[in-house]
């Protein structure tokens, strides 16, 4: 150990997953790399668990709004002990255990951030799930308690609820004390949904969403939370009633063509969720989103699901997986 306290480690070289040119997931492949070292205000952390989630896979079909040119690491979720840190930085230090959303450069055995994204990993969690919870949770609290007002007692339809995104909105509803309806492709999902806190599970691939919404919903739904899109959109607008909202929160189904009167017909309520841009405009206030979201874990009301984990080998595989729609809950991988 140094003077300063940092930990030192004897391998200059680190495994990490590499696109080299855009396209489909198989083309990502393990590369050695130089470690990276900390500059001022940074630190490094070694890297224990990075969650896989379905945006990583568009930067790397070069699919996402934003185009990243290869060759980049992706991978924007991390959790692990920070190793080294670089000159002033004094709120930090070697051996913390920490969570961060890094952007780029997390599916490796180590990366550098600056000192103010590490965040320390609260005792009820361990590595897997402090790096899949994040992005999941911070967009269903942005959405229930800063886009809207989520009220005890309505009803929330989650499309896309076997997966992280939808979870941990059934979570952070129930938590508010709203009913919950999934909506997943497989048995395996819906179940999963519903050990989270859904109250119904309605299979969006064989059954009518918008009539089992309302009718479970008792005429009708208050809230719907859209990562799905596609043609899941429709008949969930549909199941909404008089001022209901619909929250717009991914398309992993693809962009949907919805005919507007939907919207004017019984004064429905269109709102877009775009947590991570948000927060990077006010770092300041997602700080306080942050705090209270681990602020409700550590109190026991939200209960992050423990996610699968798989060799940093099984990067393409997994999310490969996640653009195929196979995944059911989180997936991490372990370098």
């Amino acid at each position: 150990m140094s003077e300063r306290g940092e930990v030192c480690r004897t391998l200059s070289l680190m495994r990490s997953v590499v696109c080299e040119e855009l396209g489909p997931p198989e083309k990502l492949g393990i590369v050695e790399r130089p470690e990276p070292e900390p500059g001022p205000g940074e630190v490094r952390v070694a890297v224990k668990a990075a969650g896989v989630n379905y945006v990583d896979g568009l930067i790397a079909a070069g699919r996402y709004q934003v185009k990243i040119p290869p060759p980049f690491v992706p991978g924007s979720e991390v959790a692990g002990v920070i190793d080294a840190v670089g000159t002033g930085v004094d709120h930090r230090r070697a051996g913390e255990r920490v969570f961060a959303t890094v952007g780029l450069g997390g599916f490796a055995e180590a990366v550098v951030m600056r000192s103010e994204a590490a965040v320390p990993i609260p005792d009820t969690l361990d590595f897997a799930q402090a790096a899949s919870f994040h992005q999941a949770y911070c967009t269903a609290w942005f959405s229930f308690r800063r886009r809207i007002t989520l009220q005890k007692g309505e009803w929330v339809l989650v499309t896309g609820a076997g997966g992280g995104i939808g979870l941990a909105a059934i979570d952070v509803a129930r938590s508010l004390g709203a009913h919950v309806i999934a909506v997943a492709s497989t048995p395996e999902k819906r179940e999963l949904a519903q050990r989270a806190g859904a109250e119904a599970a309605i299979d969006g691939a064989n059954e009518d969403v918008k009539t089992r919404a309302r009718e479970i919903g008792g005429g009708g739904i208050d809230v719907v939370y859209d990562a799905v899109g596609g043609t899941l959109a429709e008949p969930a607008l549909r199941a909404l009633r008089d001022d209901g909202r619909f929250l717009v929160v991914g398309f992993t189904g693809g962009i949907p063509k919805i005919p507007l009167n939907l919207v004017l017909l019984n004064n429905r309520r269109i709102v877009g969720i775009e947590w991570g841009g948000w927060a990077m405009k006010h770092p300041d206030e997602n700080r306080a989103l942050v705090d209270e979201v681990l602020e409700q874990i550590a109190a026991g009301a939200l209960h992050p699901v423990a996610p699968q984990e798989r060799p940093l080998e099984q990067a393409g595989q997994a999310i490969a997986d996640l653009l195929e729609r196979r995944a059911a809950g989180k997936i991490v991988l372990v370098p």
